[in-house]
């Protein structure tokens, strides 16, 4: 081992880090239960689009699955499984989808037996399954594609389907107490697939034998009696039951879920445990939370979709979300895309700065499996910057833009020498921020006019930028701004740290006047930057035309 892989492990065995201390559940584990191949698994229910939520657990997983392979150096072969529910029955049909009639006539059908309504693929099932696969092939997991239909059907499940018709009573014992009367007196952990009409059906058993594989049922509509055997795809289980079989079956050693299956889990490892099997490890995440603040439903299309992501920001900046508290719960709305960006931004550029033991607690670590690719920055001066995310579409307001040739302009004034090639994933990001501006600023911002203290500190910052010149560096300028601030007493912040009577803070009010008289927003960059890339005697023609009156106006 070098001496920087030493380094590596020894960081990595005392890492804070929730990817490090799930890989250590998992390194106890096999002490416990030696094995010589560690099987992570994820699971998604097809019976609405896929979502974020489900890239979120196998983002997730494969953090806890990189942090394992690293304490245990490689030894212990690892496999993800992407396992899709899709012989489940479909209950009711989804909001956002066409061809709703088409669906409707299919309901109770496992889903691989419902029409496609967007007439892609055979079934619903398969072009909801191809959806969440094109995704997860886009971002570069390394993951294996499971289908329930594929493993009932072609007997992987048979011997497990078979052991639990022989503990039918065991589980019967786990799961009546979790039901109302009425409830537990038709339950039955074994659907039988309707021979006539392919419904997935929920009925009581009339009987079951073990020997022979079988259950008998009862059709409640016509009365005739079926016997079903269990196996070879003509029966599927309840969904706990069905999760526990699949624990057992594969041997699944790891698996998340949301805060809202923790009991589900517990019941789940309690039917494991009757069959002889050992639960798998894991931990249970939190929701994320659209605009309004409920949960986000895959048959309801609330929240952000993958695309809708993708169209505003890069991928990596989706497994950021996903890294950071995974036990918090979260808005998964538009609003969230900027800040999540310039965060994965901020943690790429001070990856190459930090010491082993900070890296490992630096999403960019486990965003890029190790190995984070260089902050891509713009020479200035003598120095470098990285643009953020925030700085681009405050670009593009001010230029009006949805144009990314617009703020290449920009971009090559303050950096002679920079392109799309030189800056492939800056190139990207410009993309990104042109369209976020498109859809959600531009329709949003509202300027308003100065007051006589605000207009008497502009025309105190245009005299500034006209005395320090064109080629004033950031730092410069933002010294210079809080100079300007610091004097007027609106401005004054004696709070803050290191402040004193002779030379006071200032207050974010100042910033925020810039932001909202200049660019019409609330938010904004570090001015001083700002200033840098746009331009002096740019920001200067801004400052005269918001005294004018003309942003407010308009």
């Amino acid at each position: 081992m070098s001496a920087a892989e030493d380094t590596l492990l020894a960081a990595a065995r005392v890492s804070q880090a929730w990817p490090f201390e799930e890989a250590r559940k998992l390194i106890a584990r096999l002490e416990k239960h030696p094995k010589d191949e560690v099987l992570f698994e994820t699971g998604y229910g097809p019976s609405g689009l896929p979502h974020i939520g489900t890239f979120g657990e196998v983002a997730r997983t494969t953090m806890v699955r990189r942090a394992f392979e690293t304490l245990t150096e490689g030894r212990v072969k690892t496999r993800l499984l992407a396992f899709s529910d899709d012989m489940d029955g479909l209950r009711k049909v989804p909001d956002n989808i066409p061809n709703k009639e088409l669906v409707g006539a299919h309901l109770h059908k496992p889903l691989t037996q419902v029409p496609d309504p967007f007439g892609t693929h055979d079934s619903f099932g398969a072009h909801n399954n191809a959806r969440l696969r094109a995704f997860l092939d886009a971002f570069g997991f390394e993951y294996e594609f499971a289908s329930s239909t594929d493993y009932y059907k072609s007997g992987k499940f048979d011997a497990a389907l078979l052991h639990m018709l022989a503990r039918y009573d065991a589980i019967m014992k786990i799961m009546l107490p979790t039901f109302r009367e009425e409830r537990a007196s038709t339950y039955s952990p074994f659907l039988p697939i309707h021979p006539v009409t392919g419904h997935v059906m929920q009925v009581p058993l009339e009987s079951h034998d073990a020997a022979a594989g079988t259950i008998a049922w009862k059709d409640p509509n016509s009365g005739e009696t079926f016997v079903t055997p269990v196996t070879g795809g003509h029966c599927k289980l309840q969904w706990k039951p069905d999760w526990a079989m699949r624990w057992y079956a594969l041997k699944v050693d790891y698996e998340m879920a949301g805060k809202d299956l923790i009991e589900s889990v517990k019941l789940s490892g309690q039917i494991v445990r009757a069959l002889g099997g050992v639960p798998p490890e894991g931990f249970n995440y939190e929701l994320f939370l659209d605009e309004k603040g409920q949960k986000i439903s895959k048959s309801k299309g609330n929240g952000l979709t993958i695309e809708e992501w993708l169209t505003y920001a890069s991928p990596e900046s989706l497994a950021q979300f996903m890294y950071q508290k995974p036990s918090a719960a979260k808005r998964l709305y538009f609003d969230v895309i900027p800040r999540t960006v310039d965060e994965y931004l901020a943690f790429l550029d001070a990856y190459p700065r930090q010491a082993w033991k900070e890296r490992l607690g630096n999403p960019a670590w486990h965003i890029h499996n190790g190995a984070p690719p260089a902050s891509e920055k713009l020479a200035h001066g003598e120095g470098a910057t990285a643009i953020s995310f925030v700085m681009l579409l405050n670009l593009a307001a001010v230029a009006n833009s949805e144009d990314p040739a617009v703020l290449w302009g920009f971009l090559q004034r303050y950096s002679p020498g920079v392109s799309p090639g030189t800056h492939p994933r800056l190139d990207k990001l410009v993309g990104y921020a042109v369209a976020y501006f498109r859809d959600f600023v531009r329709p949003n911002k509202v300027y308003r006019a100065p007051d006589d203290v605000e207009r008497n500190a502009l025309a105190q910052i245009s005299a500034m930028l006209g005395r320090v010149g064109p080629k004033a560096s950031a730092e410069e300028i933002q010294t210079a701004l809080y100079d300007i601030a610091r004097a007027i007493p609106r401005y004054q912040d004696l709070k803050a740290k290191g402040a004193t009577p002779e030379r006071p803070g200032v207050s974010n009010e100042f910033f925020n006047m810039l932001y909202q008289v200049l660019l019409g927003e609330n938010r904004g960059p570090r001015f001083g930057s700002f200033v840098a890339l746009y331009g002096v005697e740019g920001t200067r023609k801004l400052i005269d035309d918001a005294l004018a009156g003309a942003f407010a106006k308009a």
